[in-house]
């Protein structure tokens, strides 16, 4: 934390508050006629299974023992498995047929570093046993695993349960030689060609993951390395050294290429009781490299901790100066050294940003502005500066109480959760940064926050702004009250690339559109948009239309359908494109629930099927398609798009003509945040969330008519929900049938997006204004 100018603190921004949830039933017709769509398809397997060669046949690996012919990788969180059944409501669909069209395919690699020859940088291996997995191995992948790109744990078992968030490569063998060998193996055939380093641990050791990190970027790849701490072999009277395990040790990518031909002959010719001596003998007969402790002006520090030894006495150079620390008996030492290891780095990287901020002080007065040029705090970016009233940046008043700025549009709110931890923290950190500037001489402690004020600027982070009523207490005992204002900085901190998985936008997206009877005045726009934007345009998309029948309109449909006319246009668009079927399902319901109907739905589709559910008001355009393909990730994230509406033009333009010009795009309208009527999802991960909610409310389907897709997801899922404002849907005006029947929320929503879609403001004020001039005259 950083004080300075009237005060200020320096932190790390507060996180965002959590996203809401709310929720739809339905009971299904049967109609004559067949469903010809697809299946459920093929279901994958848990996790992948990679076979490993080890028959005698021409160009396998001799000597390997049969029976044991797989190494399986298993993972510790849900993957993307086949979701148990769940009971969903039988539907015989109206007329559901058509061909799908072949998704086109792409020759090119995946990534572009593939292309260019890139490697990642640094890969991880932990070797961990039955002892000591669900111990010292969840130490290391709470303590340094999330500091790694790519971390793998090997060990011989045939089968484990593995900890939550561990990837986990079981050899079935416990040998300690053989799960050497294997291991070597596994990482040459699956990531020998992917990064340049390989670091080899094991699970009661602690290494400094910034420091191994750090170590790599200065070590020239083109070299073989063989990097860690150097220990003689046992009985022996030679120059050579091995690479001692508990230390952890660093293998170029150059050397394992070199001696993955001499593995097996290495297995069969070396014996040795330690896997690190035999892995050091086989480099050294066949490649001829020793391990090394210095390299290229590097130097691998370890430190051999004594038993009960405890990290906050141990004050030697050397273990302060350690990358590796071993052996570690249990997990609370591990915590132990890290928590130490960690206050370490925290007092560098402090002490290396008041050098900074000194030295951008001396050099500030050298520039042509002068010291008028120096920002506050030192090495931040200066606040932002609005070129119009319209970019001003609000603040947000608060007290130690209450918010005066809520999510709800409410004027006064109650401070709670991650708002009050924040308060709380900056109030603390003010003290803290006050008492260390003033003392001995003074010794402040807070009485009252009389004002508080925040606001989140883009280009810097945070800022606060706080009124304190503070008692001062001299060295005599004096005390007196005074008020201080202090201003706070949470500063943005260093961007981070977040990996994520891989997506195309030639992924087939399946739109979903129910329609009521309520809605037939709308099918023909959006059936007109899909053609001229997806049909027209030859876009991997096709269509799906649910009806839903009330029931007295399913008694009479034999006589008049009252869908009759939306089949008769669906009709005409088959034979303008003769290529294209659009298939209809028939359901009969009194209350349309949204998750019942998905339901339905789901179960006429493969598992791996992309589902945009749509509004009759929405207008598909190629654009919005390719950002529901990149939003939604399977087995990962879901997209809820927040689509813009605009206002009622009979209150925004009172009679004049509407603007039409490019300038006005996204004007006169608001993005309608009550609405979860748009989704985008996969069916596998719909049919995962939906078995666990299955499980949860049991056989009370009511539930479910107060339900929506958005809260299957945020409650049962575990998915990232990504729920952002959408310009490519916008949606003309039209006054929404709310339905009674649903839940009270549900409702209570539809009314407020009606209500709130009606005008802006000052347009309901300029009608009520008219208005009244209009009845005083």
């Amino acid at each position: 934390m950083v004080i300075g100018g009237p005060g200020t603190v320096v932190g790390q921004a507060p996180p965002p508050a959590a996203a809401r949830g709310s929720t739809g039933g339905a009971a299904e017709k049967r109609d004559n006629g067949g469903y010809r769509g697809d299946g459920m398809g093929a279901v994958p397997a848990r996790g992948p299974t990679i076979q490993t060669p080890r028959s005698t046949a021409p160009g396998a690996r001799p000597g390997a023992l049969p029976g044991n012919t797989r190494a399986r990788v298993i993972r510790g969180s849900p993957a993307a498995a086949a979701p148990p059944r769940y009971d969903a409501p039988d539907t015989a669909p109206g007329n559901q047929r058509g061909e799908e069209r072949a998704a086109p395919t792409d020759q090119r690699t995946r990534y572009i570093q593939t292309e260019l020859g890139f490697h990642e940088r640094l890969f991880v291996a932990v070797l961990t046993s039955r002892a000591t997995l669900n111990t010292l191995a969840v130490a290391v992948n709470k303590t340094v695993a999330h500091h790694f790109s790519r971390l793998l744990y090997f060990t011989g078992l045939r089968s484990a349960k593995v900890p939550h968030g561990m990837v986990l490569v079981a050899h079935g063998d416990e040998r300690p030689i053989w799960l050497m060998y294997e291991t070597m193996y596994y990482i040459h055939q699956h990531f020998g060609s992917d990064y340049d380093w390989f670091y080899i641990m094991q699970d009661d050791t602690y290494a400094q993951a910034e420091q191994i990190k750090a170590l790599v970027t200065h070590l020239s790849i083109n070299q073989d390395v063989y990097l860690g701490r150097a220990e003689e072999f046992i009985g022996g009277d030679e120059q050579a050294r091995y690479c001692h395990g508990g230390f952890g040790y660093l293998l170029s990518r150059s050397l394992l290429l070199k001696l993955h031909p001499h593995l097996d002959s290495c297995r069969n010719e070396i014996l040795s009781v330690r896997p690190d001596e035999w892995l050091g003998r086989c480099i050294i007969d066949f490649l001829g490299i020793t391990c090394v402790s210095q390299l290229q002006g590097q130097h691998y520090h370890t430190y051999e901790l004594a038993k009960n030894a405890d990290p906050e006495k141990e004050e030697e150079e050397e273990f302060q100066a350690a990358i590796a620390v071993h052996p570690v008996s249990d997990m609370t030492t591990m915590y132990r050294l890290h928590k130490h290891f960690s206050r370490i780095q925290l007092e560098r990287a402090y002490q290396e940003i008041q050098e900074l901020q000194m030295q951008i002080r001396n050099l500030t007065s050298l520039t042509p502005a002068g010291e008028a040029s120096l920002t506050w705090p030192v090495g931040i970016n200066s606040p932002f500066l609005p070129k119009s009233r319209f970019e001003v940046i609000s603040w947000d008043y608060f007290t130690e109480q209450y918010l005066f700025s809520c999510l709800d549009g409410s004027p006064k709110c109650e401070l709670s959760g991650a708002s009050k931890a924040d308060v709380s923290d900056i109030i603390e950190s003010a003290l803290e940064q006050l008492n260390s500037r003033y003392q001995p001489l003074l010794r402040f402690s807070k009485r009252q926050l009389l004002n508080g004020y925040r606001r989140f600027d883009p280009t810097r982070g945070m800022e606060y702004t706080l009124d304190l009523l503070l008692e001062a207490v001299t060295q005599k005992g004096h005390s007196h009250v005074l008020v201080k204002r202090v201003s706070l900085v949470r500063p943005l901190s260093k961007v981070e690339i977040i990996p994520m998985p891989y997506v195309t936008e030639a992924t087939r997206v399946q739109l979903v559109l129910p329609l009521t009877v309520q809605d037939l005045d709308f099918v023909s726009n959006f059936l007109d948009m899909y053609a001229m934007n997806t049909l027209d345009t030859h876009d991997n998309a096709l269509l799906t239309l649910l009806f839903i029948y009330h029931p007295y309109d399913a008694q009479r449909v034999s006589q008049v359908d009252v869908f009759a006319g939306v089949k008769a246009m669906v009709g005409e668009l088959e034979k303008r494109y003769t290529e294209v079927k659009i298939p209809w399902i028939s359901v009969k319901t009194e209350v349309p629930s949204q998750v019942k109907l998905m339901d339905i739905v789901s179960k006429k589709h493969p598992v791996d099927t992309l589902f945009f559910l749509a509004s009759v008001w929405t207008e598909i355009n190629m654009e919005f398609l390719n950002r529901c393909r990149m939003n939604t990730i399977s087995n990962w994230q879901v997209f809820f798009p927040v689509h813009f509406q605009e206002f009622n033009p009979a209150l925004v333009y009172r009679g004049e003509q509407a603007a039409s010009s490019s300038t006005d795009f996204l004007r006169d309208g608001h993005f309608d945040r009550h609405s979860f009527a748009e989704a985008c999802f996969y069916n596998s991960d719909y049919m995962t969330a939906r078995t666990k909610l299955a499980a949860d409310i049991l056989d009370r389907d009511e539930v479910l008519e107060g339900m929506e897709v958005f809260d299957v997801f945020l409650h049962y899922s575990g998915l990232h929900l990504f729920r952002a404002v959408e310009p490519g849907l916008v949606q003309k005006y039209a006054l929404r049938s709310c339905n009674p029947r649903l839940s009270e929320e549900l409702y209570h929503r539809c009314v407020l997006s009606n209500l709130e879609g009606l005008a802006s403001r000052s347009h309901l004020a300029m009608a009520l204004f008219e208005q009244e001039q209009a009845n005083s005259t």
